[in-house]
């Protein structure tokens, strides 16, 4: 861990998950793999909230697959898509309404080598641009799912803030599109997918 980075505490999660989707970005995940020690940049997150949200898992209902989402804020929530992908996620607000924000991307800090390993990638672009990609490269499975993200397994930290921050819809689903949910930071190569329209300038023709 950073010398002069601090532990996110269970306050910083028990808020609205808009403003700890944007948070996050900056701050630094740590993820312990047997004796290997990951880390990572977070640069884009994506906000899901609440039943009403239809993008959310939640919004069927409380089930085996989502429960952990309804639980209390700073656990983690992993599930498995499309049969083949892990998406890391961070649960937020209170205990009993399901939110949580997913970790799209991050710039590898730290086990890089072992990350190229598990991508079979060199390019340090190509290692943490997708929320499926970075799971890969930690070796980040549904069996991390449920963790106290504070624990001695995986753990965030505060890191370097961007200065550029775009806010913009979500991507990768099928409903709930239209929700300007997704943060990322603009001056980083490690976005999965940048929106060249709200990164325009307000004046730009």
């Amino acid at each position: 861990m950073k010398t002069n980075s601090q532990l996110l505490g269970l306050d910083f999660y028990n808020r609205s998950t808009l403003v700890v989707a944007r948070e996050l970005l900056g701050c630094d995940i740590w993820f312990r793999n047997n004796d290997i020690l990951f880390s990572g940049r977070i640069v884009e997150t994506e906000a899901y909230i609440g039943m009403d949200d239809p993008a959310c898992h939640a919004a069927v209902g409380k089930t085996a697959r989502n429960a952990v989402m309804f639980g209390p804020a700073g656990i983690s929530y992993v599930y498995f898509i499309y049969g083949m992908y892990n998406c890391l996620n961070v649960v937020t607000e209170a205990d009993g309404f399901p939110a949580a924000v997913l970790i799209r991307a991050i710039e590898p800090i730290k086990g890089v080598g072992e990350m190229q390993r598990n991508r079979n990638k060199t390019r340090l672009r190509d290692l943490g641009s997708g929320p499926g990609k970075l799971c890969q490269a930690l070796g980040i499975t549904r069996e991390h799912s449920g963790l106290d993200l504070s624990g001695k397994k995986i753990w965030l930290t505060t890191g370097s803030a961007p200065t550029n921050i775009v806010e913009t819809t979500r991507i990768g689903i099928s409903v709930g599109k239209e929700k300007p949910w997704r943060f990322y930071d603009a001056d980083s190569i490690h976005v999965s997918k940048k929106d060249r329209f709200a990164e325009r300038s307000p004046d730009a023709s």
